[in-house]
C-alpha cells in the first residue's frame, strides 16, 4: 500500500507544473534546439514565466550591429494569452515607444495558441527590416520614416550606435 502512495505522490508532482508551464518548458527546448537567427531568449533566473531575449538588428539596417534585450512576461494562462513584450534597449522605431512597448499584431489582436515564442521574436525581428509606419506608436517617427528615410534612418543608426552598442 505505501508504494501505490509513494507512485501516487510521484504522480502528484509531476503535474504540479501548470499547462502553461509545460507548454513555455517545451518552447524553451524548441528554442535553444533552433533558435531564429540573430535571437536568444530564456528565462530571467529560476522564474518560467518572466524571459530576457536579446535580438542584433539585422545588417542592412540602420539597426545593424545593435543588441536590443526585451523582457518577455508569460501571463498564466498562456498560450491562450500574449505573452508582454517590452524592449529595454531604446530603440529609434516607429512601432516602439519611449517605454519600450512594441506595437506588434501577433501579441495583441492577431494572438492564437498556435504561435510560439520563436514566431514572436522573428516577428519582432522583422519590425527592424520592416517597419510598419500605418499603424505606429510614435506616429512622429512614422511621419519622418514616410517623409524622410535618410534622416530616419541616420537617427536610427545614431540611437543604436548610443543605446545599443
Amino acid at each position: 500500500m505505501t508504494t501505490s502512495s509513494a507512485s501516487t505522490s510521484t504522480w502528484v508532482s509531476t503535474t504540479s507544473v501548470s499547462s502553461s508551464g509545460k507548454r513555455i518548458q517545451r518552447e524553451m527546448v524548441e528554442l535553444n534546439m533552433d533558435p531564429p537567427p540573430d535571437c536568444s531568449a530564456g528565462p530571467k533566473g529560476d522564474n518560467l514565466y518572466h524571459w530576457v531575449a536579446t535580438i542584433i538588428g539585422p545588417p542592412g539596417t540602420p539597426y545593424q550591429g545593435g543588441i536590443y534585450f526585451l523582457d518577455i512576461t508569460f501571463p498564466g494562462d498562456y498560450p491562450f494569452k500574449p505573452p508582454k513584450i517590452v524592449f529595454r534597449t531604446r530603440v529609434f522605431h516607429c512601432n516602439v515607444d519611449s517605454s519600450g512597448n512594441v506595437s506588434l499584431e501577433i501579441v495583441k489582436d492577431g494572438w492564437s495558441p498556435a504561435l510560439t515564442i520563436t514566431k514572436v521574436l522573428l516577428a519582432i525581428r522583422s519590425i527592424f527590416t520592416k517597419p510598419d509606419p500605418y499603424n505606429p506608436l510614435v506616429p512622429s517617427i512614422a511621419h519622418l520614416y514616410l517623409a524622410d528615410k535618410v534622416k530616419h534612418d541616420e537617427l536610427a543608426s545614431e540611437w543604436t550606435m548610443r543605446f545599443a552598442k
